[in-house]
């Protein structure tokens, strides 16, 4: 029987279909090779063929199963997590994870925020404060591809002549660092450390680890007293800081400022520095002939001193010629065996010319850590007052060698207690009003600061006279609540609080004191000399300290700025812990 040879090409190709019917050895296959094994068994119909092709890949989904769901996520440490994603948040990690999530939190570190509601004195004395890895970075402005920030030397120049105005007014060396800081803050400057000292002004940026560090110092040759310009400035530093203004804008406001003339005239200083020490002489017990004798004795010293400042001669001498002028004519009262209390007349005189504002000024540096700054406005204090010791003890010992038995310049009238609390408190406020037109204030911060002298007075009466106190502590009281109301109408005006203050300790300064002292070295008595000096240091140093404590208890009951997380505490000042 032969084979069809159709049927025998289709079986080896592996295509076979039904065969005839012939033996079972016909059946067979003659070999394992003679069909495919993808071949259907005989009585299996063939698949039908795909009418088109649909190739899978090996990571495409069964079916049947679901998509998971996608993965959270991940956060940025520059946003605050679970704030603005709607996001629930991850499990807490465990073992060796939890270790990792210690240092880096999963959704970023916490951003700090500084809000600018606050003060910007407060938000930049805080970022000072910090350790600097802890410091927030400035805001990033987003600018074009061909638009560029501020050049680094322009900033840091006007950085520094921002900090030399500041702390040629008398401004602390803490406030002058937080308004340098706040300024390079603002333009960007990220890695910026201020420093300053009592003349020189220094502020290093380092751009980043590898590229050199940037440095630009000042001098701080001639320094003056106008608060009204320290005034614009804060209010330049506020808008640089909290609006900010271009740095264009910042110099335009800066020149402006430099531009602005005195508010008051020469002549109107010279009458406020008589007003000055006849308001002093009541505080004393002077009646009218006193008031007006010490206000032509401070007066002419007044001119005396403006004379020797044009010649060109150091503060020190000029300090010496405007205490001869009252300390003169206390002398020819003195002489005339009138009824007028020379001493009042001098008194007064002293009051005019006692650096307060310079000694709070150093002991406020010196609290807050900034010792050499201290130490050196301190010694200017040294030498100011020795300047009015020489000028007065030349006076009084030509006047004890004339007549050595002068009539009212004993001594004894400093036990006299004088009390007439109405006529005191017209004086201390009178007092108060002339110190603000000294110190070239701005005329809506006068009334405050008037106010302000007579509260210290009334406190400081009410403790001694009433309850019986002791000068000192009492002096603190009184000084103390002058700084405390102080800062809290800086706070409220976004200004300094030196316009406030400066003026209000007017009548707490130990006139009286440091010229029973003075007269008794004229004497010759030195023991009873150097424990009127010692009292009027003490007093000094009583109204410093009780000044830098009431801004510190403003400061401490109002939210300062910081890291938002509970609990997070005020910083205290810096470098020092006594360790």
């Amino acid at each position: 029987m032969v084979a069809d040879p159709q049927r025998g090409q289709r079986g080896t190709n592996g295509s076979s279909g039904p065969t005839d019917q012939g033996t079972p050895d016909d059946l067979k296959p003659q070999s394992d090779e003679a069909h495919s094994a993808f071949t259907p068994p005989l009585g299996v119909p063939y698949p039908p063929l795909p009418e088109d092709e649909h190739p899978t890949s090996e990571f495409a989904l069964p079916k049947g199963l679901k998509p998971e769901a996608p993965a959270e996520q991940e956060g940025s440490a520059f946003v605050a997590p679970g704030s603005t994603t709607g996001q629930t948040p991850l499990p807490a990690p465990v073992g060796a994870t939890a270790i990792s999530a210690a240092f880096t939190p999963p959704h970023g570190i916490p951003v700090i925020r500084l809000t600018k509601e606050a003060p910007w004195q407060d938000r930049m004395r805080t970022m000072l404060r910090m350790p600097i890895h802890e410091r927030p970075v400035p805001e990033r402005l987003e600018r074009a591809d061909e638009e560029t920030g501020p050049a680094i030397p322009r900033v840091l120049d006007m950085t520094l002549r921002i900090g030399e105005i500041l702390l040629a007014g008398g401004e602390g060396a803490e406030d002058v660092e937080a308004a340098m800081f706040g300024v390079a803050h603002a333009y960007g400057l990220e890695r910026v450390e201020p420093t300053v000292t009592f003349t020189l002004l220094s502020i290093s940026y380092q751009p980043s680890l590898v590229e050199d560090p940037v440095t630009a110092s000042r001098t701080v040759r001639r320094r003056g007293v106008d608060y009204n310009r320290l005034s614009a400035v804060f209010r330049l530093v506020d808008e640089i800081t909290s609006e900010g203004i271009t740095l264009e804008e910042a110099y335009r406001g800066l020149a402006e400022i430099r531009r602005n003339r005195h508010p008051y005239p020469s002549w109107a200083l010279t009458l406020a520095s008589g007003l000055l020490s006849g308001a002093a002489s009541m505080l004393v017990g002077g009646g009218a002939l006193v008031f007006f004798a010490a206000a032509i004795g401070s007066m002419l010293g007044d001119r005396l001193a403006w004379l020797a400042s044009g010649r060109g001669l150091p503060e020190f001498y000029q300090f010496v010629v405007a205490a001869m002028p009252p300390a003169a004519v206390g002398l020819f009262f003195g002489l005339a065996h009138s009824n007028v209390q020379a001493s009042a007349v001098i008194t007064g005189g002293l009051f005019a010319l006692i650096p307060g504002r310079a000694l709070v000024a150093g002991v406020q540096d010196g609290l807050t850590g900034y010792y050499i700054t201290a130490a050196a406005r301190l010694l200017e204090v040294g030498y100011l007052v020795v300047g009015i010791v020489v000028g007065v003890l030349s006076v009084l010992y030509v006047g004890l060698q004339l007549n050595p038995a002068l009539k009212h310049l004993n001594p004894e009238q400093a036990f006299k207690l004088y009390n007439q609390p109405l006529v005191q408190i017209m004086a201390s406020m009178l007092l108060a009003l002339a110190f603000c037109v000294l110190l070239q204030q701005e005329r809506h911060t006068v009334a405050f600061a008037t106010i302000n002298g007579g509260v210290a007075w009334i406190v400081y009466g009410a403790l001694t006279v009433t309850a019986g106190f002791n000068e000192v502590p009492s002096t603190a009281i009184a000084a103390g609540l002058v700084g405390l109301f102080g800062q809290l109408l800086s706070r409220y005006r976004y200004a300094s609080a030196l316009p406030y203050v400066t003026a209000a300790i007017g009548p707490l300064l130990p006139g009286s004191a440091t010229y029973f002292g003075l007269l008794n070295f004229a004497q010759g008595h030195l023991i009873e000399g150097f424990s009127s000096l010692i009292k009027a240091a003490s007093l000094a140093l009583a109204i410093a300290v009780g000044v830098n404590l009431g801004s510190e208890v403003a400061r401490l009951f109002l939210r300062a700025p910081g890291v938002e997380e509970p609990g997070a505490g005020r910083r205290a000042a810096k470098r020092t812990r006594g360790f």
